[in-house]
């Protein structure tokens, strides 16, 4: 079957763990990763970001480069060394002491992350792991893994509040949908530092999902801070709703 790119109407749904698994037979090799770029951001007040290619899940409202939906045709591999050295690099040229890896899903390369974390833990530095927490919800076990680094915070990107919403947007078959939810309960339980995030613009997600998706919280024992996000019209996002038909810009 062809790689799965963005997507359009009438859509097949897929399964979330096995793209990963295909993805990572593309950006992953060894311990090293691909990447296109590294820079320094303005969110967070200021972050070192390594931008790497691949992700599970194909969202119609993300804003990332094309690297996400073709990463065959971008990047070129880096080890965790390398990684490691540039986003310590660009943080000190800009005074700043916050590090993440974004433009895909920084999970899927598990290998390659934990080295990267390991050697960031060596430093004051602070690392922002961002995900869609799939492969997380799927495995508590690399969860337990994350516990051994003082200076991490995970920040869980939520997709829907229900099955059929989580198939709607993010083309991963809505059967999968609860995985990240479960990687909330998992870092609970193992003590990590982590926060959730949700698009939850009501011209995507409906109001009566978005109840469904708080007491879903609730249930599971959430009641932090919930990180809500607007869908803004980069071009990227543009072009990925409309393919897929949304008419929301």
């Amino acid at each position: 079957m062809p790689y799965q790119a963005f997507l359009e109407k009438d859509f097949t749904p897929f399964d979330p763990l096995l793209l990963a698994e295909e993805t990572k037979k593309i950006v992953c090799q060894n311990l090293s990763r691909k990447y296109t770029n590294f820079y320094c951001t303005g969110v967070y007040g200021g972050i070192s970001t390594g931008y790497l290619c691949g992700c599970c899940l194909r969202c119609i409202f993300c804003w990332v480069s094309f690297s996400r939906d073709f990463p065959f045709k971008f990047g070129k591999f880096y080890t965790p060394k390398e990684v490691a050295y540039k986003l310590i690099y660009n943080a000190k040229n800009k005074g700043i002491n916050k590090l993440r890896i974004s433009g895909g899903e920084p999970t899927i390369c598990k290998e390659h992350l934990l080295e990267i974390l390991n050697l960031v833990n060596k430093t004051n530095y602070f690392f922002i792991l961002e995900t869609n927490a799939i492969l997380l919800g799927n495995d508590k076990e690399y969860v337990k893994e994350l516990k051994k680094y003082n200076n991490l915070y995970v920040r869980v990107s939520l997709k829907a509040g229900t099955a059929e919403g989580f198939q709607e947007r993010t083309g991963a078959q809505g059967k999968f949908y609860e995985l990240p939810y479960h990687a909330l309960e998992y870092l609970k339980e193992a003590g990590i530092y982590f926060r959730a995030a949700v698009m939850s613009d009501p011209r995507l997600m409906p109001k009566e999902e978005r109840k469904q998706m708080i007491k879903k919280l609730h249930q599971i024992g959430y009641n932090d801070y919930l990180e809500e996000e607007i869908c803004d019209p980069y071009n990227t996002s543009v072009l990925r709703l409309n393919k897929a038909g949304w008419k929301i810009f």
